[in-house]
């Protein structure tokens, strides 16, 4: 059995790939092409993995934003995912979701919601609407007090009057054909519990005390990297989390992390294999493209995937993905 200090190791990752008989670890395609079109957000999450913030000031050009357009029509790409920051604060988003929507492939918007509420991006919402986007919303938690301690006071009843009013329009709402998404990651140093679980918390809470509906709840495990990273340092949990990641490793998550099946585009253009090795600035293996400029579907759906020890985040316990739980 390895040491501990063996499996803190920049390589350890690596070695649990090897052990399972799966490394390198490769992917299986391109099903998701998601865009990073901007670190701009309305807010300064404690947990930011992005770093995002109202003075970042990084933006996807529209001359990058088509190359990715160009990329998503590739047959083997079904959906595009966007992300930021807070995309609805990106000056080009709505004539990027018109050009997207009329390749009639699932597009999906994260949003913290809350951003929606300022004048500027109120239109968003009906913009959304009106083409059908899958709006995937980050509530933290459904407790207001655990939710403001990542994301602001006050953020949680901001967040309950926007899904109040994407209700109005139909989102979440029972076969209106408009998704809205939860998004769920711990306040803390430690793992998320039972995604089934805590959808079915979630739900009985916005109902029962707020009268709110959406659609799927996803489990998120905080990735110890950006502002979390520093967060962990700060209140000395850092090697504790990292040795709860490693022991919590499973398995049967490996075939299934998103990375196989994702790539992500930088505000630059440059790619990557998912929005956690974009902020560590770890492109593409060499073997690739590392430019959507220099797009290529066949070499990037089979590149080599870069590892390193954050990547325990993905495979512990039930597995994250962007899309939440891996196993139940």
């Amino acid at each position: 059995m390895r040491s501990e200090t063996q499996r803190s190791h920049p390589d350890a990752f690596s070695e649990r790939l090897s052990d399972c008989g799966v490394y390198p670890l490769r992917a299986a395609g391109i099903d998701i092409l998601q865009m990073n079109i901007t670190r701009r957000c309305n807010m300064t999450c404690k947990h930011c993995h992005v770093g995002a913030g109202p003075d970042r000031p990084e933006a996807m050009s529209r001359e990058t934003m088509m190359h990715c357009i160009h990329a998503a029509g590739s047959p083997g790409v079904s959906t595009v995912d966007i992300t930021g920051g807070a995309p609805e604060m990106h000056p080009d988003l709505e004539w990027l979701i018109e050009k997207l929507s009329a390749l009639k492939k699932r597009l999906m918007v994260r949003s913290n919601l809350s951003v929606m509420l300022e004048p500027p991006y109120r239109h968003f919402m009906d913009v959304f609407a009106a083409h059908g986007v899958e709006l995937v919303g980050s509530l933290p938690d459904c407790n207001a007090e655990r939710s403001d301690r990542q994301r602001g006071v006050g953020a949680f009843e901001k967040i309950v009057q926007a899904i109040r009013e994407l209700n109005n329009r139909s989102f979440g709402m029972p076969e209106s054909g408009l998704a809205l998404h939860l998004v769920h990651n711990p306040a803390g140093a430690y793992l998320p519990g039972s995604q089934s679980a805590l959808e079915a918390e979630y739900r009985r809470v916005l109902r029962d005390q707020h009268g709110l509906q959406f659609n799927t709840l996803f489990c998120l495990v905080n990735s110890p990297i950006g502002r979390y990273r520093e967060f962990l340092k700060r209140t000395g949990n850092l090697s504790d989390y990292m040795r709860t990641l490693q022991c919590a490793f499973n398995p049967d998550t490996v075939n299934s992390v998103m990375c196989r099946t994702t790539l992500s585009v930088g505000w630059d253009g440059r790619l990557y294999d998912c929005d956690f090795n974009q902020m560590l600035d770890l492109v593409v293996n060499g073997g690739a493209p590392h430019h959507i400029n220099n797009f290529d579907f066949s070499r990037l759906a089979t590149r080599e995937i870069v590892v390193r020890s954050h990547c325990f985040a993905c495979t512990a316990g039930a597995g994250s993905s962007c899309q939440g739980s891996l196993t139940e």
